[in-house]
């Protein structure tokens, strides 16, 4: 208890001026000497009552206040303010990650949540469209806390220390985020308690007693028939355990307030039914469906304060923390700048979401308790969940217990960030778990890169008997020019590529996408040793060898575009060697013949396979 006192005051922070008026200095729940105006006489219970509470009400005079000022700050900028008006009308394209709980380290998994997202990023800013990409860590709930008391840490230390560790796995993994949130920032501790207060408003909040299984390792209580008795192979003890998720779960009663998710199964089911394509892939979204009809029950949103103390307190009631998983997911919206927000506002900051990102373990909390709590609220529903597959390794589940985690941060140490990049994307599944092993990755780097795409570019830009710069500038002055068949045939197939990968990023596939690149990398190689360059220079056919080049060339400038999400840096190194303007490198770009600019190359090609955009690995096992 001691502790968490320290904590209060030590570590967190004031509230910001835009803050709630009821807040004052926000801490643990554990201390709640600081908040007794929050049990003042008059507080308001929760339950069916419909009148505004004062935390409510003060807030959304704030709320006002604050907006009029910035809308009479716009009227005296005149033009420029309008402009700007403009400018936050046209929505950004908005994908987050999931928020990454801080109780342990950073693992293999939460890298690939945080590629998939970037990739669908970079793919949209690739076609001129401005995006946001979220990520961040959920620093609240039990298991934080019990985290914390095992390493006899203040549990904002913990959260302190383990942040970082996530940012720099970020930066490290080259993520280009614009926003890493944190659950203890206080602008999301402004937004969730306004989005309780909006709850409550609502009437979907009820007090009652609760009788459950809790599992303190996902966060949730789980009914009868989702648990099931199992013995530990590593202790051989009986213990009742998620048939989800086989953690272990223990039997709670207390007192908390609820949200009523039974009254939204009907609309649920029928937001379900008009967007079929809501939940990728399809066979969770069916998972999703079964759930809501056949496992609804009414969901407990609150934890008592004696038991929970770590995370954000009921407003206007000390005695009860704000449940983990609806702490976490305000996340998206805070964000979006939530809940301040122009009024009338065509896109509200970036909300709704364009696509979450979410790994298969948490798909109930996204696709079932966030759509009823925004439909509670009268908010607008993300566009797009896509739920992905877990890494095993050796077809085993990663465990620490097993000793079989993979740490991200060694392996981009090992292998190289986009040879990482590049094996998760191209090896993970979206519909069914994947397999990680050193062996793979050697595999695909060997295949793919080394052999394929380096390959690929050191066949045109190193020999001495033909120029790459001269076939662009000869062969695009000549294009009425004859073309033999195969180069025809090369042609064409590089004028679907766009959209064929379009079609698989629309479908958010990206690891298909990725397939689509590389069949044109494994293709093009195909291409150039059947057109061999190399044997019409000797017999003195220029112009058949600078249309095979040009031909080999325009593939790999459109193939390196298109990379571009997927490995930046070495795309990047790529289209240099190429000789392509960076201003030359968007999706528009990606068409046949449509730079004639290029083929000189901006920084030294290098000699040998040290010399190569992929160099021999130094390591192998």
């Amino acid at each position: 208890m001691e502790r968490f006192r320290i904590a209060s005051s030590r570590w967190l922070p004031t509230l910001r001026a835009t803050s709630i008026p009821s807040s004052g200095s926000w801490i643990c729940q554990s201390c709640r000497a600081h908040r007794v105006r929050r049990a003042m006489t008059g507080r308001r219970r929760f339950g069916t009552g419909t009148g505004t509470s004062s935390t409510s009400s003060q807030l959304q005079s704030q709320l006002q206040s604050q907006l009029q000022s910035q809308q009479q700050k716009q009227v005296g900028q005149g033009g420029d303010g309008r402009e700007r008006e403009k400018e936050r009308e046209e929505k950004s394209y908005y994908v987050t990650t999931p928020i990454f709980y801080v109780n342990a380290s950073p693992h293999v998994g939460h890298l690939y949540s945080m590629l998939i997202a970037d990739v669908f990023k970079r793919w949209q800013l690739l076609k001129g469209r401005q995006a946001f990409l979220s990520t961040g860590t959920d620093e609240h709930g039990m298991k934080v806390q019990r985290a914390a008391d095992l390493q006899d840490l203040l549990p904002k230390a913990l959260c302190d220390a383990n942040a970082e560790t996530f940012k720099d796995l970020a930066a490290r993994a080259n993520i280009a985020h614009d926003h890493f949130i944190r659950t203890t920032d206080p602008a999301h501790r402004d937004a969730v308690e306004y989005f309780w207060a909006r709850l409550r408003d609502s009437g979907y909040i009820y007090e009652t007693k609760h009788e459950g299984w809790y599992c303190v390792s996902d966060e949730t209580f789980y009914p009868d028939t989702m648990v099931e008795k199992r013995v530990s192979p590593v202790t051989g003890k009986t213990f009742v355990a998620s048939v989800e998720t086989g953690s272990a779960v223990e039997w709670t009663e207390e007192k908390n307030y609820h949200f009523r998710l039974t009254a939204f199964r009907d609309r649920l089911l029928r937001f379900y039914r008009e967007n079929p394509s809501w939940i990728v892939p399809s066979n969770r979204f069916a998972e999703v469906i079964h759930w809501v009809e056949n496992n609804l029950e009414d969901l407990s949103i609150s934890r008592p304060a004696s038991r929970l103390g770590w995370g954000i307190p009921v407003p206007d009631d000390p005695s009860q923390t704000i449940y983990v998983w609806l702490d976490a997911l305000v996340n998206y919206l805070t964000t979006a700048g939530y809940p301040y927000w122009q009024p009338g506002s065509a896109c509200n900051g970036n909300w709704p979401a364009d696509l979450h990102v979410v790994g298969k373990d948490i798909i109930r909390f996204h696709c079932i308790y966030w759509p009823a709590f925004l439909m509670a609220v009268d908010l607008p529903l993300p566009k797009q969940v896509l739920s992905h597959g877990h890494w095993l390794m050796s077809k085993q589940k990663m465990s620490k217990s097993i000793g079989n985690v993979v740490n991200p941060l060694f392996a981009m140490d090992r292998w190289g960030v986009d040879t990482m990049r590049y094996f998760l994307i191209y090896s993970g599944h979206v519909s069914e778990d994947a397999d990680y092993d050193n062996a793979f990755i050697v595999e695909r780097y060997k295949k793919g890169l080394q052999g394929g795409l380096g390959n690929l570019l050191n066949r045109i830009t190193r020999p001495k008997n033909w120029s790459v710069r001269q076939a662009v500038e000869n062969m695009t002055k000549n294009e009425a020019a004859d073309l033999p068949p195969s180069v025809q045939r090369q042609n064409i197939y590089m004028e679907q590529i766009v959209d064929k990968f379009d079609l698989q990023m629309k479908a958010l596939n990206p690891g298909r996408a990725l397939k689509v690149i590389m069949d044109a990398v494994f293709d093009t190689n195909k291409f150039l040793s059947d057109a061999a360059p190399w044997q019409m220079s000797k017999e003195g056919d220029t112009v058949a060898v600078e249309q095979t080049i040009l031909a080999t060339a325009e593939s790999l400038r459109i193939i390196g575009i298109l990379l571009q999400p997927f490995i930046p840096e070495k795309s990047s190194e790529l289209l240099d060697r190429l000789g392509i303007s960076p201003d030359r490198r968007t999706l528009a770009d990606a068409v046949l013949y449509a730079d004639d600019s290029y083929g000189t190359s901006s920084v030294p090609l290098g000699k040998g396979a040290e010399g190569s955009l992929f160099p021999l690995l130094p390591v192998e096992d």
